[in-house]
């Protein structure tokens, strides 16, 4: 008998925080509900996520979502602050301790291999890991995200999806842009070039009449008594 279709594959939950600043920064701060959803966000993560973690344990993986075009060199110390201690409130072990060490890596920096454990990464260049300590937890901080949190069901894959469109229109727009400025200043050096071409002409076609008349005539006076 045929096999019955696969059921559809329900989408992943992710938890929605807004950092200090978010109103004027764009900034956002996510996570997923457990390790399964953390998969979800590193197969559809995009170039301006930062993921974070805390160091040498087990925790929820933090990713903050910095303006188009900005990088993890953009991240205030607030926001970096912020992200520490939202990740350390979510790790089991890391919540209950002091002088707790945070590492930060842009998600493109993220490796996963087929023999990883779920939720399990790597990364392609530790020279991209950037560490923060934290001393302890600020209940203010955690308290004050909690309260913005808010649970989505994103389509991740769509998402990325129209970010990848999005980035190859503003690359055709460049591009046509460009061509336009280029084509413009081919057609002022064509221009320029046909004037210069005439001028050239020009005089040697008068360098050429000044000669024949310097051979018919014997002098300025001879000349001008034939023109009158």
């Amino acid at each position: 008998p045929p096999r019955p279709p696969c059921p559809p594959v329900s989408p992943a939950m992710v938890l929605y925080f807004t950092p200090v600043g978010a109103e004027t920064s764009t900034h956002s701060l996510y996570m997923g509900r457990d390790k399964v959803e953390n998969e979800d966000l590193i197969k559809w993560g995009i170039p301006e996520d930062i993921w974070f973690h805390v160091d040498k344990m087990s925790s929820a993986h933090v990713y903050l979502r910095v303006a188009r075009g900005q990088t993890m060199d953009d991240i205030t110390e607030e926001e970096l602050e912020d992200c520490a201690q939202l990740v350390k409130a979510n790790s089991i072990l890391g919540n209950k301790e002091n002088n707790v060490s945070v590492v930060y890596t842009p998600w493109s920096n993220l490796k996963k291999l087929a023999r990883m454990e779920v939720g399990q990464v790597g990364f392609h260049d530790l020279k991209l890991v950037k560490k923060c300590k934290v001393d302890k937890r600020k209940n203010d901080i955690v308290n004050r995200l909690n309260k913005t949190k808010s649970e989505l069901y994103p389509d991740l894959a769509m998402e990325r999806d129209q970010y990848d469109k999005d980035n190859r229109d503003e690359k055709k727009a460049i591009y046509r842009e460009e061509e336009k400025v280029r084509l413009e200043e081919e057609r002022v050096r064509g221009a320029d070039k046909e004037a210069r071409s005439y001028d050239r002409i020009m005089n040697e076609d008068t360098m050429v009449s000044n000669k024949d008349m310097a051979k018919k005539y014997a002098s300025f006076e001879e000349a001008e008594d034939d023109f009158m």
